[in-house]
């Protein structure tokens, strides 16, 4: 009886190490890239919260011409080459981009990205502003005049991260683009699903859990005969 029960107990514990793990590795991913598009008719903007507010507004309602989208890379985005049949005109944009940083890439991060928002639009980065522009934006492939386009420096902690870039266009719906320059990096990386930031940054609670398998697994062992 001791024996299956042992049996028993280390079959329920190597399930749980086994499922720690799994937890783990699933914090591991590239950047992923969400779009969401929505038909707004809104002007320029007098904040970046009002930006964001207005977008998330727009993409709330489903519209035909409008959706939701996951490319693999940040370049050359735009609403109606995402969707079939996608407008070119009053268009919201909430492009959100989720990735990890390690220890080694921690510090001083730049964000630049290219867009056409002929009415403006803000940046934010884990939920705070990180500037807003209410003028007509058209990068046209060219980092070369600062009011086209945004830029910005933040000091990033190893973790996971957010990045978030709100719009609206009225006309003609351009390609878009959004970058990132770790620190020490000779240029810039375009985010994708293969731009070098594909680590493996657990969360606290998949340390803790693998942990507490780890110390529960050293305990059946400590007792069996």
């Amino acid at each position: 009886m001791k024996t299956m029960m042992q049996r028993f107990n280390r079959k329920m514990i190597t399930r749980i190490v086994v499922s720690a793990l799994a937890a783990s590795a699933g914090s591991s991913y590239a950047s992923t890239i969400d779009v969401a598009t929505g038909n707004s008719t809104a002007g320029p903007q007098g904040s970046a919260a009002n930006y964001k507010s207005v977008v998330e507004a727009a993409v709330a309602t489903a519209t035909a011409g409008y959706g939701h989208a996951s490319p693999s890379v940040f370049d050359h985005v735009s609403n109606h080459g995402l969707f079939a049949g996608g407008s070119s005109t009053d268009i919201a944009f909430d492009f959100t981009v989720s990735f990890g940083v390690t220890a080694g890439q921690a510090g001083t991060w730049e964000f630049r990205a290219g867009t056409d928002f002929g009415n403006g639009g803000a940046v934010f980065l884990d939920g705070v502003a990180l500037g807003f522009k209410s003028n007509d934006m058209w990068w046209a492939g060219s980092y070369s005049d600062p009011s086209q386009y945004f830029d910005y420096t933040a000091n990033l902690a190893a973790g996971n991260h957010v990045l978030q870039i709100y719009g609206l266009e009225h006309c003609c719906d351009g390609d878009q683009q959004a970058q990132f320059r770790a620190p020490h990096a000779a240029g810039f990386t375009t985010f994708s699903a293969s731009d070098g930031l594909a680590t493996t940054v657990p969360e606290p609670a998949s340390y803790a859990l693998f942990g507490i398998s780890l110390f529960a697994f050293g305990v059946a062992r400590k007792r069996q005969p």
